[in-house]
């Protein structure tokens, strides 16, 4: 299970990334067509907004399975490790919990938009892939936390098995060579 949320997580967030590579392209295209041009791409907004929505979801298992989620511990920074231990549990099956909801919504959102026909406005693009990959995402996520909840681990407490490991000779860490 553990090399399986490691690789969909990356593997969502390698999407995230080549969407938010795209919007850049977009972005300059149109900032180029109304300097050249005077006038913007057709629907570049449109683009901007449909992507982003999905970029946003992408980068969020990853997030949950690296434990790279914001928490304040001020009042358990001094607590023993056991107790912040229990505590991180419970954090992450409330995460897991409101994650399987937001999935759930968006997914029946995106049923909702398949059935209706919505559609982007000046491009006439369907709605609901962007949603249905949303509620994938998320739900993604929510079964993450929801295995941390249950095991204790994640990818940033746990290194990677070693099935997963490097080839010899690959150095990916901080201040190693590459």
């Amino acid at each position: 299970m553990h090399l399986t949320f490691e690789r969909s997580a990356r593997a969502l967030a390698a999407l995230g990334g080549l969407l938010v590579v795209a919007i850049a392209l977009v972005t300059t295209g149109s900032v180029l067509s109304r300097w050249l041009l005077a006038s913007p791409l057709q629907g570049d907004t449109e683009i901007i907004e449909y992507g982003m929505a999905a970029v946003v979801a992408c980068f969020v298992p990853l997030c949950q399975w690296r434990g790279a989620n914001v928490i304040v511990d001020i009042l358990t920074a001094r607590a023993p490790a056991p107790i912040r231990k229990a505590l991180d549990r419970v954090g992450a099956l409330l995460i897991a919990l409101m994650l399987g909801l937001v999935a759930w919504r968006t997914g029946a959102g995106a049923i909702d938009q398949y059935r209706y026909g919505a559609e982007t406005m000046l491009l006439q693009w369907p709605l609901w892939p962007a949603l249905l990959l949303m509620a994938l995402a998320i739900g993604l996520a929510s079964l993450i936390a929801l295995y941390t909840a249950a095991t204790g681990r994640n990818g940033a407490r746990d290194p990677a098995p070693p099935e997963a490991a490097p080839p010899p000779g690959l150095h990916t860490g901080p201040g190693t060579p590459t």
